[in-house]
């Protein structure tokens, strides 16, 4: 395959996965700019715009994962499947990272496809269907109360052994983390997922 991609980049750093079932993990995040799904709670909003980042090709973003001894690649956003992924997915792959994907479901998945797919549907931006066979993890933000009933409908749809997490909106914490624990304790075929690089103070 040629590197002819180019990336939209707006960040990239080497931290701790904060969420999901990687939580704690150290990895390599590379956030793509561009989203169109747009969540109120999104604490990322200035990845939005998908004009006015730098380009990357597919081996600069190499150059930047292997000056760091992460082994474990995060792409995110914004929604980074707006971006024909395929060709940086599959050269992250050839280095031997593990490549994590998170996404809303929202347009195609890549090929080929990363190693780990978050895959976090929001109501308001259906997810393709092919998501919820292919996805690693089911990840649901609860903004509201009825998040919960519509997080249950998602779960439906996937595989029976998928790793199931609810994550409260981190505006509305307290609240939001009331509703989920409570959930979880009726409901344990899900766990909670929190936001640990914030209380870490990390990236």
């Amino acid at each position: 395959m040629s590197n002819s991609t180019l990336y939209p980049l707006v960040e990239h750093f080497y931290t701790l996965q904060g969420e999901g079932f990687w939580a704690g993990r150290p990895a390599y995040f590379l956030r793509l700019g561009g989203c169109d799904v747009e969540c109120s709670w999104c604490d990322t909003r200035h990845s939005w715009p998908l004009e006015g980042w730098k380009q990357y090709t597919t081996q600069e973003l190499l150059s930047l994962v292997l000056a760091t001894p992460a082994r474990h690649v995060v792409i995110t956003g914004g929604e980074p499947t707006l971006h024909s992924l395929g060709e940086l997915v599959e050269t992250l792959q050839a280095a031997g990272y593990f490549v994590q994907l998170e996404t809303s479901g929202a347009h195609p998945l890549p090929d080929p496809v990363p190693n780990w797919v978050t895959f976090s549907p929001k109501r308001f931006k259906p997810p393709l269907p092919v998501y919820y066979q292919r996805a690693s993890e089911l990840k649901v933000v609860i903004h509201a109360k009825g998040d919960l009933a519509w997080a249950e409908e998602q779960l439906n749809q996937c595989p029976e052994e998928i790793p199931a997490f609810l994550q409260p909106d981190f505006y509305r914490l307290n609240e939001a983390l009331t509703w989920i624990v409570e959930y979880i304790q009726a409901h344990p075929h899900w766990r909670l997922s929190l936001q640990w690089h914030r209380y870490l103070n990390l990236p």
